[in-house]
């Protein structure tokens, strides 16, 4: 293993593998900027000019600078304009939307730069440690634990429901599993409440779901409530840049949890950045105290650092079963490993020993990727914030054209626009109502893969008795139980205490 990193080093430290790192980083992050372009649609468009390059460690190191890039990126629309264009930002859109309409966009950027390269970093740390031993124990997850933990992943509601706001977001959770079941099944290949038309049998996309969820509804906002938008205007003025000593202290523990968390989350095949973003928000609000949970979704430095962390340690744990085994965990690394056959390498237990330059010099070349974001971006804050200076007039059609060209991009298809525009009349309608709009797009996201895993664990069990069958099936479920139960006790007990502090005589 000494050996292997030895050569690694000497790899990835080459002229041509550094301009790779530093290549790679720029494209990702500043085409990631961009809503509907994720780390997918631009691995895809690079893989030509990967092959052309000949050396299969160049082209791989370029390709994972695009994705991590590509992730670091996505939270900066993300941020600003609150247009998540890839699923793993939707979570940094919480906090960090809020902190950038109240004139702290600086510090939000700041927060996300920092929280993303410690969480690449102690990713990719853990990626050199316990790559070889990871990669056995994701094989023992089967239909029956990726069913489970889709269920922990929906138990992350509970993180967006205030006081006396749950059946509000289980709710908005349902009706987003029911939009998960439009188009056609996977087990059963057949079209589902399409309506008839030929455009829904690939089901509704996720970019279309995400703007009209977030981006448009905060445009329309602006323009039915003229006063907000005034008020919004008074705050457009960038005043803080960096973070202060108490936060610096708040958001530490915030990171190293998550980042650890979010690493193990990755490396399971088909978990991945998004639902390693959503759990991480999740925790962080359920074990903070009463007085910090009032601060999620109005501008907590936690609940920023707590989603940016998670996610780019995900990407970097996505990475085990990649090259250990030879299993892509989501489409970004399905498109990776299309580049590694391309490119004549075998990805799976040998690579490490036949080619172990390939192996340790991605791993590697990690580290720079994330010292190379960090240094890029840090410089170019002040000026990536200044967007929020522009004007609401104008700054509201270029939230709307960005929102439509990204709807677009998704699927290439005209009647995205107007499901954009459908949607988004519904969400604006609801957030009027004061309905969470995040667990409608979690139930989205999830409601895919949990369908697709129960329905492969009941045929294999002939119904339900996987439940305790699997001991880790049931040991996560429980979990899931957990998450819902004990907010919604501790919010039954805080009201508890209202009451009788109200009822007690002076």
């Amino acid at each position: 293993m000494i050996e292997g990193i030895l050569i690694g080093l000497s790899t990835a430290f080459t002229l041509t593998n550094i301009l790779m790192v530093f290549g790679g980083c720029l494209i990702g992050t500043f085409i990631g900027m961009l809503p509907g372009l994720g780390p997918m649609s631009i691995i895809a468009i690079m893989i030509p000019v990967a092959i052309t390059i000949g050396d299969p460690s160049a082209a791989l190191i370029l390709l994972a600078g695009v994705y991590y890039g590509a992730i670091f990126g996505g939270s900066t629309s993300s941020i600003l304009i609150n247009a998540p264009g890839v699923a793993s930002t939707v979570a940094s859109s919480f906090d960090g939307y809020p902190m950038a309409r109240d004139g702290k966009a600086g510090k939000a950027l700041t927060i996300a730069a920092i929280a993303s390269f410690c969480g690449g970093t102690i990713g990719a740390i853990l990626l050199m440690v316990f790559a070889p031993m990871l990669a056995s124990v994701a094989l023992l997850f089967h239909s029956a634990e990726y069913f489970a933990l889709m269920v922990v992943g929906l138990s992350a509601i509970a993180a967006f429901a205030g006081t006396g706001n749950v059946a509000k977001a289980m709710l908005m959770t349902i009706a987003g599993l029911m939009l998960a079941t439009v188009g056609t099944s996977a087990l059963f290949n057949a079209p589902r409440f399409t309506a008839g038309m030929m455009e829904l049998q690939s089901g509704i996309g996720f970019i279309t779901l995400a703007m009209a969820m977030f981006a448009l509804p905060e445009a329309l906002y602006l323009v039915l409530d003229p006063a907000r938008s005034k008020r919004s205007s008074g705050n457009s003025k960038i005043t803080e840049l960096r973070i202060n000593r108490e936060e610096a202290r708040q958001i530490a523990p915030v990171i190293g949890r998550q980042s650890v968390q979010g690493f193990f989350i990755g490396v399971l095949p088909g978990a991945g950045a998004t639902i390693a973003s959503f759990l991480g928000y999740a925790v962080e609000r359920n074990i903070a105290s009463a007085e910090d949970q009032k601060q999620f979704g109005k501008g907590s430095v936690k609940g920023l650092a707590a989603p940016e962390s998670a996610n780019n340690a995900a990407s970097t744990g996505s990475f085990v079963p990649l090259l250990t085994l030879g299993i892509p965990g989501s489409g970004t690394t399905a498109i990776l490993l299309g580049a590694l056959l391309a490119l004549n390498v075998t990805p799976g237990p040998r690579l490490m020993v036949d080619q172990p330059e390939i192996f340790w010099s991605v791993i590697i070349s990690m580290y720079l990727g994330n010292l190379v974001l960090l240094v890029l971006n840090l410089p170019l804050i002040p000026y990536i914030a200044k967007i929020l200076s522009v004007p609401r007039n104008f700054l509201i059609p270029f939230i709307l054209f960005f929102t439509l060209m990204g709807a677009y991009i998704g699927q290439n298809n005209s009647t995205e626009l107007l499901l954009l525009v459908a949607f988004g009349i519904m969400a604006t309608i609801l957030k009027f109502a004061d309905f969470p709009l995040p667990p409608l797009l979690i139930g989205f996201i999830l409601g895919g893969m949990l369908e697709d895993n129960f329905a492969r664990s009941m045929q294999l069990y002939d119904g339900a008795s996987f439940i305790y069958q699997r001991p880790m099936t049931l040991l996560l479920l429980i979990l899931a139980a957990g998450l819902i139960v004990f907010p919604v006790l501790r919010n039954w007990r805080a009201l508890s205490r209202q009451r009788r502090g109200v009822s007690t005589p002076d």
